[in-house]
């Protein structure tokens, strides 16, 4: 195995959005509230007045199909215990956090600032979590990541402002490994260019890919970057065919990831250069962007076939299929429903509920309880580690054999080519 020890990644634990947080720290002054007693606060939550959880994905924009799917698996955990946990009704407080860092911040500052807010699920984007968990610690409000992937988020050095931040999904330095060994020894590549958009997730995962290709003896022949919100790829897709890789691997987002795959048809010399996305493309809308140019992208991303998720994926399934008449839409609908059931779990060890009625959670008590939970999860194992990792990655690779959006059915197109 040639993956990237977590020490390697130090230059990516602090990121220029969140600077001016790393100094934060919680309420030193213990609060007691009714029979219960929490170095950093206490929820307390009237008889017959509801639990108050959040969410936050990208609703809106290019990517929307990544937070569609991820709220939709939440919501499912949600009615399968009747929307009602300990005789409270749950209110879900959903914020669009629009898969970058300004909105994660927005987000986040509204979760935070809701009264008796337990807890916040969410985001799919790694931009939006990197800024959103440090503000919603401050408040004594535990993340718990559905899709944000970003090495640094669990990483062994992160900063105090990440404690309360914990996540259902691998990291990328699984993935980077995965997707490494896939290039050199399925594709047979030796060389390759990799494209980041400067987001963490992007950056971070061709960093780390780069790395573990280069300790397999392939050569990285350029690392370039682009903005998310790039048009024209062309002078530089130019550029990268005077290389002649045997790859170009581009975990993007889905606006700039169409037009690499759409110009990159466009341009001499990358013929027999194969493309290769991350999982933010894995979503019907790529189909409607990239039109006929789609068909044969390879996308690395987790395995969600029934084989490999947790036992009880298939009746997960059938569920999702009824509640919103598809199958799924993106990949990591099962990582939310478990964060769901994680904190449901978490919530029922540490609440206690007095003769009134009054129920009180200690939020230094919830955080702990989180990291202390093991279960056999719709994605499959949930333990975290003591850094806030709490799934592992199960490699695939998809392929599009069909450019109308109406065939989109992952599995099927994309067709999962590997393993």
């Amino acid at each position: 195995m040639f993956s990237v020890p977590l020490e390697r990644l130090a230059p990516f634990s602090v990121l220029p959005v969140v600077v001016f947080l790393t100094a934060i720290s919680l309420p030193v002054m213990a609060q007691v509230s009714g029979p219960m007693t929490d170095p950093i606060g206490v929820v307390t939550i009237k008889k017959d007045a509801p639990i108050t959880i959040g969410g936050m994905w990208v609703l809106s924009g290019a990517d929307t199909a990544l937070g569609i799917d991820s709220k939709r698996g939440a919501e499912i955990a949600f009615k399968q215990i009747g929307n009602n946990i300990l005789g409270h009704a749950i209110n879900f407080v959903v914020e669009d956090d629009q898969c970058d860092a300004e909105g994660g911040q927005t987000a986040a500052t509204r979760l935070g600032a809701t009264p008796n807010m337990v807890a916040v699920l969410g985001s799919a984007c790694s931009s939006s979590c990197v800024p959103a968990a440090p503000i919603l610690w401050q408040a004594g409000i535990i993340e718990i990541g559905t899709a944000c992937t970003a090495p640094s988020l669990t990483a062994v050095d992160r900063k105090p402002a990440y404690d309360g931040f914990m996540r259902t999904v691998y990291s990328d330095i699984d993935q980077a490994s995965a997707d490494a060994r896939y290039l050199y020894a399925s594709l047979h590549a030796r060389t390759i260019v990799t494209i980041h958009d400067g987001s963490p997730y992007s950056q971070q995962l061709t960093t780390v890919t780069a790395a573990n290709f280069t300790n397999l003896d392939g050569v990285v022949l350029s690392q370039e970057a682009i903005s998310a919100t790039d048009v024209d790829m062309h002078p530089l897709l130019a550029s990268i065919a005077n290389e002649s890789p045997s790859v170009v691997y581009f975990p993007v987002f889905l606006a700039a990831g169409a037009q690499i795959i759409q110009q990159a048809k466009e341009v001499p010399g990358l013929e027999k250069t194969a493309l290769v996305a991350g999982g933010g493309l894995l979503a019907p809308e790529l189909l409607g962007a990239a039109g006929p140019a789609a068909v044969g992208l390879r996308i690395t991303a987790p395995d969600i076939s029934a084989e490999t998720m947790g036992r009880s994926y298939p009746g997960f399934l059938e569920q999702y299929k009824q509640a919103f008449g598809e199958a799924p839409i993106s990949g990591f609908h099962g990582e939310a429903y478990d964060a769901a059931e994680l904190l449901m779990k978490a919530i029922a060890k540490v609440a206690v509920t007095d003769e009134n009625g009054t129920t009180y959670i200690g939020r230094k008590a919830l955080r702990d309880a989180v990291f202390s939970i093991k279960f056999d999860g719709v994605s499959g194992p949930i333990a975290c580690d003591p850094h806030g990792e709490c799934s592992s990655f199960k490699p695939a690779v998809y392929q599009y054999v069909n450019a109308d959006p109406q065939t989109y059915a992952i599995g099927v197109n994309p067709m999962k080519i590997y393993p």
